[in-house]
């Protein structure tokens, strides 16, 4: 079969590679589509420490079951699935408190083990058995139910107290990607007042207005942004800050225009190369500011976004703005810088 083959920084090859072969406990999936992540976009662009190429990249998919060699599963031959993504542990302190995302010894589809940019996927025996598969609607297009695995890491940022989103808030989301999106939706589910959305993007900003935003402000170097968020806010700042970016300036300005008592969301992890921001913690003393961040999903998070990438109302039809074949991946990544696409899908049966 051809695969997307990731052999290190700028290089990722469509080539031949074996069919996976199943031992006991395995599942074998025909992959129907595979979203392409920020995730991925980084790793192609400046390599991940965390991935050892060759790799078949490729984590946020939907599949068809085609074979089997496990006894201790619901899930049988012809189902349609999504999968939890985490492999973890089960033992440690993190996974006894339901918080298998921060497993000390988790691995992860794509980075530890071949991914979906492929034809065929294999399941590993303790995801089946541990019930990580999940079936899903014959009705909806795979790239769209495959937007649950990132819709799950915005859950996750939402849940254990950290943002509480309420009926009176006004929310910030610094970030008009995909991620940033999701965020918006999810803070508008939880019944916020007022969602308005940042990007340094015009392009970005202009698709964000197809869907349930209040406002949109262009990031400029000079700042006038921040002035134009204290506008928004009749100078009290927002109450719900969510840095969807990667990027050390969008965490410093969150501080800024957070109001007092305000809850600001790191969602975007900054370069490893370079991880370090500048922030006027004064914000933090004299507002009153709670920060947090948030990595990867809960089991539970991802079951919710499996739920709710499937309800008539989600827009995944205004989220995923691309399909392309598997052989067009790295006009994926440029599509996506350019902010011409948000989620971009691809097929490997095209």
């Amino acid at each position: 079969m051809k695969a997307a083959v990731y052999k290190g920084k700028e290089a990722i090859i469509i080539e031949e590679v074996a069919m996976p072969t199943l031992e006991d406990g395995e599942v074998l999936l025909e992959i129907e589509a595979c979203n392409v992540c920020g995730t991925d976009l980084r790793t192609y662009r400046h390599g991940d420490k965390k991935i050892i190429p060759p790799r078949i990249l490729g984590h946020e998919f939907c599949g068809r079951v085609v074979e089997s060699r496990s006894k201790d599963t619901d899930i049988k031959v012809g189902d349609r699935v999504l999968m939890y993504i985490v492999l973890s542990c089960g033992e440690c302190r993190y996974c006894k408190a339901g918080r298998e995302n921060l497993c000390q010894s988790r691995t992860t589809m794509s980075y530890h083990l071949d991914g979906a940019f492929a034809p065929f996927m294999k399941v590993p025996a303790k995801a089946v058995r541990r019930r990580q598969l999940f079936k899903v609607s014959e009705e909806l297009p795979a790239g769209h139910l495959s937007l649950a695995e990132p819709l799950g890491c915005v859950i996750n940022a939402h849940g254990r107290g950290r943002l509480e989103v309420g009926l009176k808030d006004k929310v910030a989301i610094i970030g008009a990607g995909p991620i940033g999106v999701m965020h918006a939706l999810v803070s508008r589910y939880q019944g916020a007042q007022q969602v308005d959305m940042f990007d340094v993007m015009q392009a970005r900003l202009d698709k964000a207005t197809t869907f349930d935003i209040d406002h949109t402000v262009k990031a400029e170097k000079e700042g006038s942004h921040l002035e134009r968020a204290q506008e928004l806010t009749d100078g009290l700042g927002y109450d719900v800050v969510i840095v969807a970016v990667s990027v050390a300036q969008a965490q410093a300005d969150a501080l800024e225009i957070a109001g007092k008592a305000g809850r600001v969301e790191f969602f975007g992890g900054l370069p490893k190369t370079n991880p370090f921001a500048t922030l006027n913690t004064n914000h933090l003393h004299y507002k009153e500011l709670r920060i947090s961040g948030s990595y990867s999903e809960k089991m539970s998070d991802f079951q919710a976004a499996t739920a709710l990438v499937q309800k008539k109302d989600f827009p995944a039809d205004k989220i995923v703005t691309h399909t392309l074949p598997l052989g067009s991946i790295t006009e994926a990544f440029t599509l996506m810088e350019s902010g011409e696409a948000l989620k971009v899908s691809m097929n490997p049966n095209l």
